[in-house]
């Protein structure tokens, strides 16, 4: 899947991904490969994308690094559209 986690001031990701679990206004779910078509509203939390990331690339502040596989981003709110693996996320970081 393809994500891009855009924010007012500048892209702050944009890349192949495995996973992604939003805190979404109604709870918090996950997007996997070939999810259903969804567009939600994302409140305050963590967002934590799972993939295979480059060991040797540096991630914007935005982001934590739990291993190799993991970041976490946190966000203040946003938006979240799935469509046919594309990912986009528009998002308020703190």
């Amino acid at each position: 899947m393809y994500l891009e986690i855009i924010s007012p001031e500048e892209t702050l990701f944009n890349g192949e991904i495995d996973s992604i679990s939003v805190p979404g206004s109604l709870g918090s779910f996950q997007v996997l490969e070939n999810h259903a078509p969804i567009v939600s509203s994302i409140d305050s939390g963590k967002v934590t994308i799972r993939g295979k990331f480059d060991s040797s690339k540096k991630y914007a502040n935005y982001f934590e690094r739990l291993d190799e596989n993991v970041l976490v981003f946190n966000i203040s709110s946003g938006t979240i559209e799935v469509n046919k693996n594309r990912i986009i996320l528009l998002s308020e970081k703190y």
